[in-house]
């Protein structure tokens, strides 16, 4: 049985080990501020819990506070939604609960995971795996590989025998451009079965067209977002619907959305 991933003390991994230790189980202690030591946020809102778009506004964190980073555009989220995922934030009850296969985006607060890609390399700070087509992300709950990008050419075709998320989409269904760029969000880190997998930002097919359970976008503003994010700003994905929005928006010390934001 394939082993997990982990980051040893003070080694380095090769990029595909990183990005599977970026979707495998991590620590995800929720704290009572998880904004506190970001300073990069990408804020998306929905009008409500079953609708299937969205807005994003980036956001940086300055000596004056959260400040607007370029202009908010519109997204598509899951084709039924939304509802809470498992990430940085405490666990909430209200509201639906995020499941394998519900076609909801999560909602919460998430860490960013690398880059991906169908190009050797792309312009961004972030970590980055170039996808091959025997690249996978396990979206089988009864697998130990469940929740991770693997590379069946290293795992094993048995292995990876099940999962619907081959990341060359482009190689395995006729040119799709959906994973061309995109990265992770690291929702469900620990990999609890069932609880949904491989939620990633990406490209939409067409305009406006609903995903699985991503958030997908134009890819000038995928390819922009790609170029701003930074490790060293410790950046956050922030996904509620508005009314979750203004509940919590002082307890977890989100920016204010006005104009564009909105």
């Amino acid at each position: 049985m394939p082993t997990r991933f982990r980051i040893p003390p003070r080694r380095l991994l090769s990029p595909l080990a990183y990005l599977c230790v970026l979707i495998a189980p991590t620590s995800m202690a929720a704290t009572a501020t998880p904004l506190q030591d970001a300073r990069q946020l990408i804020v998306v809102t929905a009008p409500s819990w079953d609708t299937p778009s969205g807005r994003l506004q980036a956001f940086e964190r300055t000596d004056n506070g959260w400040q607007m980073h370029g202009e908010g555009f519109n997204v598509a989220l899951g084709r039924t939604g939304s509802a809470w995922g498992i990430g940085l934030h405490p666990k909430q009850n209200g509201g639906p609960q995020k499941h394998e296969g519900d076609g909801r985006s999560p909602a919460g607060i998430f860490n960013i995971g690398p880059a991906f890609g169908y190009a050797e390399h792309i312009s961004s700070a972030l970590p980055y795996q170039p996808m091959l087509a025997s690249s996978y992300c396990m979206d089988v709950p009864a697998s130990p590989l469940y929740n991770r990008i693997v590379d069946a050419a290293q795992v094993g075709t048995d292995a990876v025998k099940g999962s619907t998320e081959a990341m060359r989409l482009d190689l395995h269904n006729a040119g799709d451009r959906r994973y061309r760029e995109g990265f992770v969000i690291a929702h469900n880190p620990n990999a609890v079965p069932g609880q949904g997998s491989c939620i990633f930002a990406h490209l939409w097919r067409t305009p406006g067209e609903a995903t699985a359970g991503c958030t997908a976008m134009e890819p000038q503003q995928m390819s922009d977002l790609l170029a701003w994010l930074t490790p060293a700003a410790k950046p956050l994905f922030v996904l509620l619907p508005d009314a979750e929005y203004t509940r919590l928006q002082g307890d977890w010390q989100l920016p204010a959305l006005t104009g564009s934001a909105r």
